[in-house]
């Protein structure tokens, strides 16, 4: 029988931030099945920029709370956006309560013009075209919290203390909101985790049907921990219904790759890009010097409970709100959403991020190593033929 030689096209790397698509056959005869009722397309990340279906003529800005320096440019910001851009502005109820805004002057001419919500009881689903949040990681993540569903994209200006989701710079904020409203900006899609509580006795069907808010979005992590108890938690993991360990420590962290440098990497978790698909698994302080942090694919299910060996119950908490109490016979179901966090970036994706690892967690930051000057090479290329001629002359 004739050997058939298969000729593979020599693949060449463009800027896709993509893997190369792999070749599926496997030597002369081995091959992955064909399915015919999956297709499946993934759009490059690298593409990813923003368009506007029809201008955007509503904002909601957010701003960190309790801070004196963020008045001032949250004054100039919206002052700008009702007056120039003549569009709608949105802000938190609590926000026109702060006492040093109200007793600031600048504010008073338009404080009427502007659109409040209170958190909890309104939905601005299809209000809000557009979010811009001054101050630090915080108000990105609390952004998030207010869409349980789609989230307009989001543009952060870092006027907090870390400012590792913030990447514009509060300077020249008119040109640079100017270019987003135009559509001139590229966007990284944060993916955030679908949590679901599941108690004795009840289904998953059941529970979305019945219990309002039920689901958690979370864009950093959700914890299960040992809360008050003095005991170890006693934690039972599934992926996908098969069981795979039991976490005894302190609790167990699960992030998204955006979350894997906030309580994960304090915990010893790998920093991961967060254009890449996957869940990060993270103990804390395991009682095993062998439980490292994993990374599972961002399609499966993990399921978590508390094991029936535990001496004490566990608490749940989603990106550090919302604790609650998990007891025997409970579950946390955890997927990856359909609803990511469109993130606006400064640059693009790639210089993003490593201008913030660099900036704010000063990554790989050390005194380089001092090379050898001139003079100190000669004296030792002279010293080292000295050597080699004593040699010689011994040997003769």
């Amino acid at each position: 029988m004739p050997i058939v030689k298969t000729k593979f096209t020599a693949f060449r790397r463009t800027r896709s931030l993509n893997a190369p698509s792999p070749i599926y056959q496997f030597g002369p005869c081995g091959r992955i099945m064909k399915n015919s009722t999956v297709v499946m397309t993934i759009q490059d990340p690298a593409s990813q920029r923003l368009t506007w279906n029809k201008p955007p003529i509503s904002v909601l800005v957010i701003k960190k709370i309790h801070d004196s320096l963020v008045i001032q440019p949250f004054i100039d910001l919206i002052r700008w956006l009702i007056w120039e851009k003549k569009m709608s502005v949105y802000v938190e109820l609590a926000v026109m309560d702060d006492p040093q805004l109200k007793s600031n002057q600048l504010f008073q001419p338009f404080k009427d013009k502007l659109c409040t919500f209170k958190e909890g009881m309104d939905d601005l689903t299809d209000k809000v075209d557009f979010i811009i949040c001054l101050g630090g990681d915080g108000t990105l993540l609390y952004a998030s919290s207010l869409f349980q569903q789609s989230v307009p994209p989001v543009m952060a200006f870092h006027l907090g203390s870390l400012g590792f989701l913030t990447p514009f710079e509060f300077d020249n904020f008119q040109e640079q909101v100017s270019n987003v409203l135009e559509g001139h900006a590229a966007l990284t899609l944060r993916s955030r985790l679908r949590c679901l509580i599941v108690r004795k006795n009840e289904t998953i069907s059941m529970v979305e049907k019945t219990k309002q808010n039920s689901c958690h979005l979370v864009l950093n992590e959700v914890v299960v921990d040992r809360g008050p108890s003095p005991y170890l938690s006693n934690i039972d993991l599934y992926i996908d219904g098969k069981h795979i360990t039991t976490v005894q420590g302190d609790g167990l962290i699960v992030s998204t790759p955006t979350g894997s440098t906030a309580y994960a990497v304090a915990a010893g978790a790998s920093m991961i890009h967060p254009s890449v698909p996957a869940i990060m698994v993270t103990p804390i302080c395991p009682h095993s010097l062998s439980f490292r942090p994993i990374v599972v694919p961002a399609g499966v299910e993990l399921k978590i409970c508390v094991s029936p060996d535990s001496r004490n119950s566990a608490c749940v908490s989603f990106d550090g709100r919302n604790r609650q109490e998990i007891q025997l016979g409970d579950s946390l179901r955890v997927t990856t959403s359909i609803f990511p966090v469109p993130s606006i970036c400064a640059e693009d994706q790639i210089s993003d991020w490593f201008d913030s690892l660099a900036e704010c967690l000063h990554w790989n930051v050390r005194r380089k190593q001092r090379q050898f000057d001139e003079y100190s090479d000669l004296l030792h290329s002279s010293s080292s033929d000295s050597l080699d001629k004593h040699i010689d002359s011994l040997e003769s």
